[in-house]
């Protein structure tokens, strides 16, 4: 691999990797606020927000970091009152105790109206019209939770990069297959991919800190109680289900602290860091061997999101969980053959786990797709690797891996409408 395909992979993974405080869909939203309330130059008096049903689905049940509160309307309103859109998905982290009851009283005077943008094909949709007097400021973002692809005060269009639901954006487009996810990261140069280990920083100390307090369901700490440690014992297994749930309790409850996201979601990049660095802890790895892992769990996460799309009805752990399988089978010593047959189990075990919201039971599905990353990587180890004679498995990696994006971004729609339209009924 040359250096100007390696230099491209990596400003992929900065672009997919990065800082997000608070659950994605509803921070982006308070990010297309923040645009919007900027471009208008002053606080508005009313904001209108139409989203697609993804977006909204996954923004309506979870903590907004620093103000107790769940859903929408505080992310709205904080967005406009606090954020800054120059911080991306860390748009609330200037968040007071102060601003949240001013955001309170915001959402009491009913300035907030949000609606299903139903007549768009993007799943990842933000519309935000800011209005104060005569004064009108519009930002939509579009493909990417921070690509912003329409900017309008009053009449006058400042950008518009609107394009069709499937031409999302492609700087610098790579074409990677599993096998060249595997190369760069086992053979990249060691500084140039060295940047990896801030997920491990950052996410560990999320999960720490869900240990401390009382976060969702608490499934992380559960598994600190003494009758939960005599079934699962004290290992390392445990261990990964406790740091990885940990992280993700104290993300959904809305804790403002950062975690490091991969392809626009937290708890994805939570799931393709914990268990590989839990793993290459307790096993005595070296940081190579660590950031090597940590690289191959998250470009293949990368790798298989880039066909599945940011938002479908597929739970997301099963993409990040499957990352981190691959990084566990690596450090287990397994090569190129073994970490594709983490990946093959992995999608032979959990094709079709529904995605029904960003919300604090998301711990467990993340638990779940763990538990199975590990269990895939000791079958691979073994050489245990399901057959292109069962399910949706192909003899090609890759070819396998298209089968489930496929399920995941187009069989699984009308399941995605039936979630949304239960979610919205009760």
């Amino acid at each position: 691999m040359n250096a100007a395909e390696r230099n491209q992979i990596i400003a992929l993974v900065k672009r997919e990797v990065v800082p997000a405080i608070g659950c994605t869909e509803p921070i982006a939203v308070a990010l297309c606020v923040a645009r919007a309330t900027e471009t208008l130059g002053q606080t508005p008096t009313h904001i209108s927000v139409k989203l697609s049903a993804n977006v909204l689905k996954n923004a309506m049940g979870v903590g907004i970091p620093g103000t107790g509160m769940v859903g929408l309307p505080i992310a709205i309103a904080l967005g406009s009152l606090i954020g800054k859109s120059a911080y991306q998905l860390e748009v609330l982290k200037d968040i007071t105790p102060e601003a949240v009851e001013q955001g309170k009283l915001y959402i009491a005077q009913k300035r907030i109206h949000i609606a299903l943008k139903s007549d768009t094909a993007e799943k990842l949709y933000i519309e935000v019209t800011c209005q104060a007097g005569e004064q009108q400021a519009t930002a939509i973002i579009a493909g990417g939770h921070t690509t912003f692809v329409y900017v309008q005060q009053n009449e006058t269009v400042l950008l518009d990069n609107r394009t069709p639901a499937a031409q999302e954006e492609s700087r610098d487009a790579i074409q990677l297959t599993l096998r060249k996810v595997y190369d760069f990261a086992t053979t990249a140069p060691l500084d140039e991919i060295r940047f990896i280990l801030d997920t491990a920083k950052l996410n560990k100390a999320a999960a720490e800190q869900s240990f401390t307090g009382d976060y969702g369901h608490g499934l992380g700490r559960l598994f600190g109680d003494g009758k939960v440690l005599q079934l699962m014992g004290n290992n390392t297994f445990s261990h990964i289900l406790a740091y990885t749930s940990g992280a993700c309790d104290a993300r959904m409850a809305g804790a403002l602290i950062p975690v490091m996201s991969n392809s626009g979601s937290g708890n994805q990049g939570i799931s393709a860091t914990m268990p590989v660095v839990i793993y290459a802890e307790e096993n005595g790895k070296s940081e190579e061997q660590l950031i090597r892992a940590l690289m191959l769990s998250h470009l293949t996460v990368i790798y298989i999101k880039e066909s599945l799309g940011r938002l479908s009805a597929l739970c997301g752990c099963v993409v990040a969980a499957t990352g981190s399988s691959c990084g566990i089978t690596w450090l287990m010593g397994g090569e190129y053959q073994e970490v594709s047959f983490a990946v093959q189990n992995m999608i032979a075990n959990l094709t079709g786990m529904i995605c029904d919201g960003a919300k604090p039971s998301c711990a467990l599905k993340v638990t779940t797709g763990v538990s199975t990353a590990v269990l895939s990587a000791v079958m691979a180890m073994n050489g245990r690797c399901v057959t292109s004679v069962e399910g949706i498995i192909d003899a090609d990696v890759d070819q396998s891996i298209r089968n489930l994006t496929k399920i995941g971004s187009c069989g699984m729609n009308e399941t995605d409408n039936l979630v949304l339209d239960i979610m919205t009924s009760k």
